[in-house]
């Protein structure tokens, strides 16, 4: 099975589009939990004003019937309430008016995809690369994220995430069983377990932005139950590794992926690091131990 997906639509345009290719047919897909998980990424501490503005839900256009996937390709659409003040600006025709009035932009913005994009496709108005690089076009992203999610339950695969600093703010490291995770972030409103935590990061949030600033943060995932076997060591674009961290430096303002223990092997031996990302248990733990399980126990 391979999966792939594409997005279109701009950030002030009337949709964004998105569709799956590759899910198997007979999938049931509960869309209240589709939609469930475009809730979530609306929360949080310090959003902008643009999460007051939309309320996210996903229709299924194509590649669903009764409930049930078909095993065509599958088309998503979340519709974009703020394009009601977008008609005429963003509009597909040509329409009259000064520059002013077509909200044109004529300077990029430092670390922004302005200056490349207009350069790359010849644009003399920025604003038809920063509607397209627009972190809005993350919510088509999720929605796919949530059909594949189900998917992924159907094979008893579960995923958490959890905030471990935002800005000068470090959460302490815990080691919970991955549903308490779940649980415990959920109810947080900067998603860390530690309430004292969660308390320093809102406050940090708020100074911030009364300085007139944003900052930025460490996430972490977790998944468990997955299968061995994903990915394959034979061919460099099959690897796992290499397409997890593809996929996350290609959301917007990501800049570092950590796999493991990540950048914390440049400063232990090999041995040590080996110990610590890669410890393989035998099914028998009563008899001796075998391949790493051995190596950890020397």
């Amino acid at each position: 099975m391979s999966l792939r997906y594409l997005t279109a639509g701009e950030t002030h345009g009337p949709q964004l589009t998105a569709i799956i290719e590759g899910l198997p047919s007979n999938l049931t897909l509960d869309f209240e939990e589709l939609n469930f998980q475009l809730h979530r990424r609306q929360k949080g501490y310090g959003r902008g004003r643009r999460m007051q503005i939309e309320k996210d839900t996903a229709q299924i256009v194509g590649g669903v019937r009764h409930g049930y996937t078909t095993g065509a390709p599958v088309a998503l659409v979340v519709e974009n309430k703020d394009w009601t003040h977008w008609k005429n600006i963003m509009n597909i025709e040509p329409i009259p008016g000064s520059d002013e009035e077509k909200r044109r932009v004529n300077r990029p913005r430092p670390g922004h995809a302005d200056l490349n994009g207009g350069l790359k496709y010849n644009h003399t108005d920025l604003r038809n690369v920063l509607e397209r690089s627009s972190a809005r076009e993350t919510a088509a992203r999720v929605a796919v994220g949530a059909v594949a999610r189900q998917l992924l339950a159907e094979f008893g695969v579960k995923i958490a995430g959890q905030v471990i600093r935002i800005g000068e703010i470090e959460a302490p490291a815990n080691d919970l069983p991955i549903d308490e995770l779940i649980a415990k972030t959920e109810e947080s409103s900067v998603r860390v377990v530690d309430k004292e935590t969660e308390l320093k990061m809102e406050a940090y949030i708020d100074k911030i932005k009364e300085e007139g600033d944003s900052i930025g943060g460490i996430v972490e995932c977790v998944v468990e139950g997955l299968p061995i076997g994903l990915g394959s060591y034979v061919q460099y674009d099959r690897k796992l590794d290499a397409a997890i961290a593809g996929a996350v430096m290609s959301i917007n303002a990501f800049k570092g992926v950590e796999i493991g223990i990540g950048f914390e092997a440049a400063f232990c031996a090999a041995r040590r690091c080996m110990m610590r990302s890669c410890t393989i248990r035998p099914a028998d733990t009563t008899g001796p131990a075998t391949g790493w399980a051995a190596l950890k126990a020397a």
